[in-house]
């Protein structure tokens, strides 16, 4: 819990622009709303499930999801703040939320859902202030089984267990093997005992002074035996 009200001048993120306040009027999915204003808000920081209304089905938890954030926010009064990049290329605020009026609990609703296990934790280069406490608090909501993470779907896989088909943002456990150089991007890891690689960009080119032999958690999008690493947050050392 925070206070938005303990003095004029206080803010739940203080070390974020204040954007936009509107009222939400619709809850597009677990991480995208809209205000009275017309404004298209996507949560920054987090990754829930899609509902997919045009295109098929639903992703598994994504009805959970969206319905947990509509418990949050729907028809509440809200501020907006912005941690760096403020729109996407559709025009859509790219924030951190935080309610604003009496008609509820004070959430900074981002934080909230993961604690929920309602997403997990997504960075980008451009909006990724105050990853490191969305991480540690998706370790609790994760090690607790809450929300998504009771789903198999979104279990921690070993890489090992990744076959060539996956596609799609995905958390594993790795084994670094072997750097190798690569073109146009900072380096390329090999993984032990798997045929998944890691394509380290230049925004997390950090990761690239990793000690082989050493256990990770990794998180980005799997596509064709390869996981891309786009933010150093991306990468927790096991062991």
């Amino acid at each position: 819990m925070f206070s938005l009200l303990a003095c004029e001048q206080s803010t739940p993120l203080p070390d974020m622009e204040p954007g936009e306040q509107g009222r939400v009027v619709r809850v597009i999915d677990g991480d995208a709303l809209v205000l009275n204003t017309g404004q298209s808000v996507r949560l920054v920081g987090i990754e829930a499930p899609v509902l997919n209304r045009r295109r098929g089905e639903p992703d598994a938890y994504a009805e959970e999801a969206a319905r947990a954030l509509e418990n949050m926010v729907l028809g509440r009064q809200v501020q907006l703040y912005y941690p760096g990049l403020t729109r996407d290329r559709y025009d859509r605020a790219l924030a951190h939320v935080a309610t604003l009026d009496a008609a509820g609990p004070e959430i900074w609703v981002n934080l909230e859902l993961v604690k929920q296990g309602a997403a997990r934790v997504r960075l980008y280069p451009d909006t990724a202030a105050r990853g490191a406490d969305l991480l540690a608090a998706e370790q609790v909501a994760r090690d607790d089984g809450l929300g998504l993470w009771g789903q198999p779907a979104y279990a921690v896989m070993a890489a090992d267990e990744i076959g060539p088909e996956a596609r799609g943002f995905m958390v594993i456990g790795a084994r670094l093997e072997m750097r190798m150089p690569a073109e146009d991007i900072a380096c390329l890891w090999s993984v032990e005992a798997a045929r998944l690689r890691v394509r380290v960009e230049q925004s997390a080119s950090a990761f690239c002074n990793a000690e082989p032999g050493r256990m990770y958690r990794l998180r980005g999008w799997v596509s064709g035996n390869t996981l891309t690493l786009t933010h150093p947050l991306h990468a927790e050392r096991l062991e």
